[in-house]
């Protein structure tokens, strides 16, 4: 089968398009034939190497731990899933023809394997630093970095909850911000002014890594209410790091209901083919996402 993969740390040219082993599900997983695959942050921080000192890898390495596809392979003790059935969820080494999933649910009816690649890592997370910034309803919550994937989510299910939302992006996805239910701001000189203008700032969380915790301190005054996903130097100014994943089965059957009543919906800015897999890379660090980035096998 074909996967992408890289051999050592470094920028987007380290990645090949290889002949690989087909993986095989093991107890409690299933294999799937991909469909797409998505595109997360991690991916190339992991490539770059960040994030070996907590969370190190091997060696040659497959890349991805989204995807959407067909069930083609079911492990021991798993149930309720056959050969054949469409799902999404989360992995290893997605981006491939062939793929080991852990945690999956069956997609639902409404959407394309496109847009499913992109919703298992990016529900996940925003349950969780909302679950984790304790905002409740009528608080506001400060997103910056607000437009990608994560924020998207984060956006419309705070909103679900009766949080305010002031989320920062660029000037080109202040009309997107706004039609998630955010109070929208750009980044730039004077921000922080902006921001206070649109209200008080009960929590606020860091999705891009921007090196912003400084202000979002100041803007909520109380250093455990901002979380950051983006910035592994959060703790050295007194936020917190969320990096360790949550309940992912309990989050997709989270994403699966909203998406099924129409309260959540994460739009695919850009699909890439396997072999650009480094130009997906290279357009997922340079930011201002609308929205999510695939990988289509």
């Amino acid at each position: 089968m074909k996967r992408v993969s890289f051999a050592e740390f470094g920028g987007p040219d380290v990645l090949h398009l290889e002949d690989a082993e087909e993986p095989h599900a093991g107890p409690g997983q299933i294999r799937v034939a991909v469909r797409a695959a998505g595109v997360n942050p991690v991916d190339w921080r992991i490539r770059e190497g960040q994030f070996q000192q907590v969370r190190p890898i091997e060696l040659p390495a497959g890349v991805g731990q989204d995807a959407a596809g067909v069930v083609d392979e079911v492990g021991a003790g798993v149930e309720g899933i056959a050969v054949g059935d469409r799902v999404f969820g989360r992995g290893s080494s997605t981006y491939a023809e062939f793929a080991v999933l852990a945690a999956w649910a069956r997609m639902p009816a409404s959407l394309t394997f496109e847009e499913a690649a992109g919703y298992p890592s990016v529900v996940e997370t925003a349950l969780r630093v909302i679950r984790q910034a304790d905002v409740r309803p009528g608080q506001t919550l400060l997103v910056s970095g607000a437009s990608g994937g994560v924020g998207s989510a984060v956006l419309q299910i705070a909103r679900d909850r009766g949080i305010t939302v002031i989320g920062t992006a660029g000037a080109a996805n202040q009309d997107y911000l706004r039609s998630l239910g955010a109070l929208a701001t750009t980044y730039g000189d004077g921000w922080v002014e902006r921001v206070r203008q649109l209200g008080e700032v009960d929590a606020a969380l860091d999705l891009a890594g921007s090196g912003v915790i400084r202000e979002l301190l100041a803007l909520t005054g109380d250093p455990r209410k901002v979380i950051s996903i983006a910035d592994l130097g959060a703790p050295d100014l007194g936020a917190r790091f969320s990096g360790v994943t949550g309940n992912v089965p309990q989050a997709l059957a989270d994403a699966v209901d909203r998406i099924s009543r129409g309260r959540l919906h994460v739009p695919v800015e850009k699909s890439y083919a396997l072999a650009e897999a480094a130009a997906a890379h290279i357009d997922s660090r340079a930011g201002h996402t609308r929205g999510r980035r695939v990988v289509v096998v």
